[in-house]
């Protein structure tokens, strides 16, 4: 009994020495450090480390590169353009010179035109015959005088007919012929005008198109979408296109204004044409021609 009992305490004392044997090491393990456990410090730094040049050439950023400044102004863009939105911007400034040109010279022909034709249709209305018709517009103005020699050939011509409707009908068909050849020779040159309204904005567009592709091929061949390789590119293309609009859109005005004007001119031939027609019919009523031919002329050139 007593061999059992000593064996029991000395399990229990191993159990119980066990017991406080083990939390010393995890004590150990987790206990705080103290500055003095802390490894001491050197007073003196470690010295910086001192760059040292590269020794290779120093390269520029692609980016830096391509932010460089380029000039945007028309000429400059004119001057960097292809060679093909190059002779588009040229034909186009040559079609706005042209646009100008006519306008100016077709300008002054139609008001001074249209001037001498009101003052001849004036002094027409004031004559009482043909023979002081004759008088007053003689030598004043190219259109009347046409007009009133046509009228004085076809009295010649009808000197011996009896039907004054038929010579008045005749006459009406030269006046009418003259009238067309005066409104055909006024609208010369105004076809050039209707052309380059048609035309010039495609002429433009088509630089456009040009230029735009240039810009796509420079974007693939320089594999980058930076703002400062396309910009340039577009900005020359869109010039052509504003070339265009700047050659057709004053053309365009500018035919449909001498339409008007050429429209009125001819209408001031009609104007001049009736009172012809008034002046004869009046003179056919009174007999004044039924003489000869030859004595007509001398009674007129007596007047």
């Amino acid at each position: 009994m007593i061999s059992h009992r000593h064996k029991y305490r000395a399990i229990v004392a191993a159990i119980v020495a066990t017991v406080l044997v083990l939390p010393a090491p995890v004590c150990a393990q987790t206990a705080p450090t103290t500055p003095s456990a802390a490894a001491p410090q050197s007073d003196t730094a470690a010295p910086p480390a001192i760059a040292t040049p590269a020794t290779g050439p120093v390269t520029g950023s692609p980016d830096i590169a391509l932010k460089l400044p380029r000039d945007l102004s028309p000429w400059g863009m004119f001057m960097a353009a292809d060679i093909v939105v190059k002779a588009v911007m040229v034909s186009l400034a040559f079609a706005s010179v042209l646009t100008w040109t006519i306008w100016f010279a077709k300008a002054i022909e139609l008001m001074f035109a249209r001037r001498r034709m009101r003052t001849a249709i004036e002094k027409l209305a004031h004559a009482k015959s043909w023979s002081e018709a004759n008088v007053r517009t003689k030598g004043r103005d190219v259109g009347v005088a046409a007009m009133l020699r046509a009228t004085d050939t076809e009295l010649r011509m009808s000197a011996d007919a009896h039907s004054a409707s038929g010579i008045k009908e005749r006459i009406a068909s030269r006046l009418e012929r003259l009238e067309a050849a005066a409104g055909r020779q006024m609208i010369r040159g105004t076809g050039i005008l209707a052309t380059i309204g048609a035309t010039a904005p495609f002429v433009g567009l088509f630089g456009t198109v040009w230029g735009i592709m240039n810009s796509f091929i420079g974007i693939s061949k320089s594999h980058t979408t930076n703002l400062a390789v396309v910009a340039p590119g577009i900005a020359e293309a869109l010039l052509a296109t504003a070339l265009g609009l700047v050659a057709a859109i004053p053309a365009v005005v500018m035919y449909n204004m001498f339409s008007r004007w050429i429209a009125g001119y001819r209408a001031l031939h009609a104007d001049a044409a009736a009172e012809i027609l008034r002046i004869v019919s009046r003179d056919l009523d009174r007999g004044a021609f039924d003489q000869h031919p030859a004595d007509r002329r001398r009674a007129i050139a007596a007047e």
